[in-house]
């Protein structure tokens, strides 16, 4: 665990797979959109292309939420705030691609375009809900 994440928000990360929402920078405004990733050790890693991408390139400050909802019912939240390091290796973007396919049910070789980038977690916070 890193001083940023605690062990009750890695365990709601790592606990199924649920979609996130990465919030970019573009021309000085938001830009969200729905990502899968993986989590470990105070890193999420997610692999994109296109507008994503390119606001990466521009402004590595992001933030990511995942929230587990039931039957229309929240009942966790989780916003992690970061900063986002794209990763030009074909190697580790295969295998990180790899393993995001894996846990989302998608074929290992799928997505093959896109390129590896962690987002290395400064702070993490969340709500449950009963």
């Amino acid at each position: 665990m890193t001083d940023g994440v605690p062990d009750e928000v890695e365990s709601l990360l790592t606990s199924e797979p649920l979609m996130a929402h990465l919030a970019t920078c573009r021309d000085g405004r938001p830009h969200v959109a729905p990502v899968w990733y993986r989590y470990e050790d105070g890193v999420v890693e997610l692999v994109t292309t296109g507008t994503k991408l390119r606001n990466l390139r521009e402004n590595p400050y992001v933030s990511l939420s995942v929230q587990k909802d039931e039957g229309g019912n929240a009942r966790w939240a989780v916003t992690l705030l970061g900063t986002a390091e794209i990763v030009e290796d074909e190697s580790e973007t295969r295998e990180a691609t790899r393993k995001i396919n894996r846990k989302y049910g998608a074929a290992e070789d799928a997505y093959s375009e896109n390129v590896l980038v962690r987002v290395d977690v400064g702070t993490a916070t969340h709500s449950t809900y009963d």
